[in-house]
């Protein structure tokens, strides 16, 4: 198994829009956690999208429908169902999201960012419409980042903890593997959805991953260039490995994207 740490891919801005999502991010979840089981799991239901409330296909409790269903697809996006759900979301941002926002700019950024987010919770609605499970989490959002960050620097690469049994280490992987796998296991999930990630929103980050392909082709700067080369050898092991005496790498589930 292994878990992308960080890349090797130098940019020349400060990502001021990759942290802002994450500070609201994070600042949403601890309100989130402040209000208690009961008022947390209504904030879900009432920000979060319901795909039956967004094409009105089920009668649905008044109390979670306090605002125009449309806007859900927004606020949804900043709500998780645990720590494990933002920790997940917010490492993959922090990690792919600075590049991407230097390769368009702050604003351009901010606009792919909830474009990609819209086309992924209509992409689980479209195929679930009288669903009244809510959907939340960035990693709709997240994912159009990983696609578009697939096509600027597939070469590019990701310092990756791999972990075998007792062996722990870091290793260089291209992003084009690191990406490329993370996708397949997207669409493997969904052709095979059982009750153990049944409350993973597949559909919606193979959405919003294949609109980050498609929206970075015309929202990259002047000059950006496509398939940039790596700044470091691939597949170098950039930590000596070491025996894990206890313990495991937990999973994570939830009803969320």
């Amino acid at each position: 198994m292994f878990l992308p740490i960080r890349d090797d891919n130098p940019h020349n801005i400060t990502p001021v829009a990759t942290w802002f999502l994450i500070f609201v991010c994070v600042l949403v979840f601890l309100w989130q956690q402040a209000l208690g089981a009961r008022d947390s799991q209504l904030a879900i239901l009432t920000y979060g999208v319901i795909p039956a409330h967004l094409f009105d296909t089920a009668e649905l409790d008044p109390l979670i429908s306090g605002i125009p269903a449309w806007l859900t697809i927004f606020t949804s996006m900043f709500l998780h169902g645990g720590w494990m759900h933002l920790g997940g979301n917010m490492l993959y941002l922090w990690i792919f999201g600075d590049n991407v926002e230097a390769s368009m700019g702050t604003f351009r950024f901010l606009i792919f960012y909830f474009v990609c987010g819209f086309v992924a919770a209509l992409s689980q609605s479209i195929a679930q419409p009288d669903s009244t499970i809510p959907m939340i989490g960035a990693s709709g959002a997240v994912s159009g980042i990983l696609g578009a960050y697939m096509i600027l620097f597939p070469k590019a690469n990701i310092k990756v903890l791999f972990w075998f049994f007792i062996i722990i280490t870091m290793i260089n992987v291209p992003a084009w593997i690191v990406l490329g796998v993370w996708f397949l296991g997207q669409l493997i999930n969904q052709t095979s959805i059982t009750s153990e990630n049944a409350g993973i929103a597949f559909l919606a980050h193979i959405g919003g991953f294949i609109a980050g392909v498609l929206l970075i082709l015309k929202m990259r700067r002047p000059g950006v260039a496509l398939f940039k080369s790596q700044s470091s050898p691939p597949y170098k092991i950039v930590s000596k490995s070491v025996r894990r005496n206890r313990g495991s790498v937990p999973d994570s589930g939830n009803r969320d994207t």
